[in-house]
This record gives C-alpha cells, sequence and structure tokens, in this order.
C-alpha cells in the first residue's frame, strides 16, 4: 500500500556523476549538522541558566556516553553475528537508542565533575528529536540494509523495503511518533503552563523509550531475557531511571481527570 504512492524503490541509492550515492550516511551526518545548528539557534533565543564552558562539558559528556553505549547495545542486538565480523564493522555499528541513554550518563557524570547543579536536557530536547527524524529518514531509505525493518505483515502500512516481503516500515512509524511529539512539545513550550528544568527532556525520554520497547516486537529481534531484546532491556532500564517522573505524570493525570 504504501511502497505505491512511492515515486522511487527501497533501497534508494541514487547515481550522481556515476557514483552511488548513500543516502542514510549522508543524512546521517545531515541529521547531526541540522540538529547542532538548530540546538546553537536556541540557545542563542533563550536564557540559559549554564556557563558556556559548563555546557561544553556537558556536551562532550554527553558525546563519549553516546559513542561507548551506542556500540555495546548495538553489539548486543545480535552477538552471535557481530561477534563474527571485524572491529571495524562493530565499530561503525551503532543504536540510537544506547546513544541516548549513554549520552544521559555521560552528562550526569560530566555535571558531577564540574559542579553543576541545573537541568541540561530541556535545550537539547528538540534538537534530537529533529535529527532522529532526519536519521529515520535515511534508516528507512536504506531499506533492509539497516536493521529498522520489520516482520512481515499483511497491514495496510506494511511495504517492500528491497526483499520483496511486505514488513512493517519501523522507521517511518518512528518518524510520525517523533514529528507528533515535537509538535506537543513545541507547544507546551509556548504554552503558559510552568515545568520544572529538564521536564520535557523527561517527558521525551520516557515517550520515545516506551515506544520503542512497544515496537521491538514488530521487529525481527534476537530475544533474551524474558523474551527480551537487548534495547527493550534498555528500555526497561530508562523507565526505571525516570519512575518518579513517571509517577508524577500518572497522578497529574489522575488528578485531572478527577476534576473533570
Amino acid at each position: 500500500m504504501i511502497n505505491s504512492l512511492l515515486i522511487f524503490s527501497i533501497p534508494y541509492e541514487p547515481v550522481v556523476f556515476g557514483v552511488k550515492l548513500n543516502m542514510h550516511l549522508i543524512l546521517e551526518y545531515l541529521a547531526f549538522f541540522l540538529a547542532f545548528r538548530y540546538y546553537v539557534f536556541l540557545r542563542k533565543r533563550s536564557t540559559d541558566v549554564i556557563s558556556s564552558n559548563n555546557r561544553l562539558s556537558i556536551i562532550i559528556g554527553a558525546i563519549f556516553g553516546a559513542l561507548f553505549l551506542s556500540r555495546l547495545i548495538a553489539f548486543f542486538e545480535n552477538p552471535v553475528a557481530h561477534i563474527q565480523e571485524d572491529w571495524l564493522y562493530n565499530l561503525n555499528n551503532k543504536t540510537i537508542m544506547g546513544g541516548l541513554f549513554g549520552g544521559l550518563l555521560g552528562v550526569e557524570l560530566a555535571k558531577k565533575i564540574i559542579g553543576e547543579k541545573h537541568s541540561s536536557g530541556d535545550l537539547f530536547t528538540l534538537p534530537i528529536i529533529l535529527g532522529i527524524i532526519i536519521g529515520r529518514i535515511g534508516c528507512f531509505l536504506a531499506g533492509i540494509k539497516e536493521f529498522t525493518y520489520g516482520k512481515e505483515t499483511t497491514l495496510f502500512t506494511g511495504m517492500d523495503l528491497g526483499d520483496g516481503i511486505h514488513r512493517h516500515p519501523i522507521a517511518l512509524y518512528e518518524v510520525v511518533f517523533l514529528t507528533v511529539l515535537f509538535i506537543i512539545i513545541r507547544r507546551l513550550q509556548k504554552s503558559n503552563l510552568t515545568f520544572k528544568n529538564g521536564a520535557l527532556f523527561k517527558l521525551f525520554m520516557v515517550s520515545y523509550f516506551s515506544l520503542r520497547f512497544c515496537i521491538e516486537f514488530l521487529k525481527p529481534n534476537s530475544f533474551y531475557t524474558l523474551g527480551l531484546s537487548s534495547i527493550q532491556i534498555l528500555c526497561l532500564i530508562c523507565l526505571v531511571y525516570y519512575y518518579k517522573f513517571i509517577l508524577q505524570g500518572i497522578t497529574y493525570v489522575r488528578k485531572k481527570l478527577y476534576v473533570l
């Protein structure tokens, strides 16, 4: 159904001047560039309570944390297959989920080292979402060359991602979800509601990790402990990490429903 609306085949690899372009790699670098420029734009238009030096230390902590855990979690997605690959393959193999949680841990460690007490996540929230959206479009264009494709399905959303089988387009599901989440968080920022520092970043993390826990069941994963994949185990760890925020959200919603 979806593939009938496309004007190109998946994987999409256009040829320019005789050179086949890797659209996933191009969009991945574009995601980093645009996300960072958007962050710089937002920081100039906001009052940042964190000094430039501390903000730089926080960014460095996020980068190193993301680099480490993104590779580690990606390896454990399918360790039997990955252990047969060379070190360069495993070095380049990564997952955004490990990157997000590793970045979070790297930020918290950096803040402890420099003694920064203020929450730093809200300013990164929308740029991160924008970057993931662009990156996921690249994953979609890569078809089954990237492990963001789903199981075979007969649903109307199923499409041929390059192997002749109608599969769940997991990457597109994420693009739609993150686009809606971006709009919601942007409107919350512009609303008259008052949020604690870091609340919007926590909302993003809880929402996205909850989504990924669910849609991992739609992927041809290797399932380990309790029938869960490594990504799903990481999602649960993240949700436990934010359990206080989740309980506060549940309490808030219950009060609102009670008033209604």
